[in-house]
């Protein structure tokens, strides 16, 4: 899987009129990003862990969802301020995080397990147990 760290943007129906125009689609373009977050894969003989990095997502705004072979990462950020703050930029206020991949049919995507910690996402997926390598005694004679 070689995917690089980008910025999608959503929602870009905003059609504007000179400055104020200009402004007001980059504050709706600001406020409507999806990040695509950055993703370590390791593999194993025993399966492959994924750790992604989320800051910010609580476990609550967060969706990890495998349909047929795809594997997609959803989660929203908690970005809070206090009320005696008043925002003079806020580049992106609530950010969202989305990425999907394609598993291996050498993968058991229905023991998936996932654990959120700090900001991070760790999915450990396991290979089919007819999917892993084995050691085959030869005997002698």
């Amino acid at each position: 899987m070689s995917d690089s760290n980008q910025v999608v943007q959503r929602d870009q129906n905003t059609s504007g009129q000179g400055d104020q125009g200009a402004v007001a689609q980059r504050r709706a373009e600001t406020q409507a990003m999806t990040l695509v977050p950055a993703v370590d894969i390791y593999e194993t003989p025993a399966g492959v862990t994924l750790w992604a990095d989320l800051p910010g997502v609580p476990r609550e705004n967060l969706e990890v969802n495998v349909h047929d072979s795809s594997l997609r990462i959803e989660g929203e950020a908690v970005v809070p301020t206090p009320a005696s703050l008043r925002v003079q930029l806020a580049e992106i206020r609530q950010p969202r995080y989305a990425r999907t991949f394609t598993l291996s049919p050498d993968l058991d995507a229905s023991r998936i397990e996932a654990n959120l910690q700090d900001g991070v996402l760790k999915l450990t997926i396991p290979r089919r147990e007819e999917a892993r390598p084995r050691r085959i005694e030869v005997s002698a004679g």
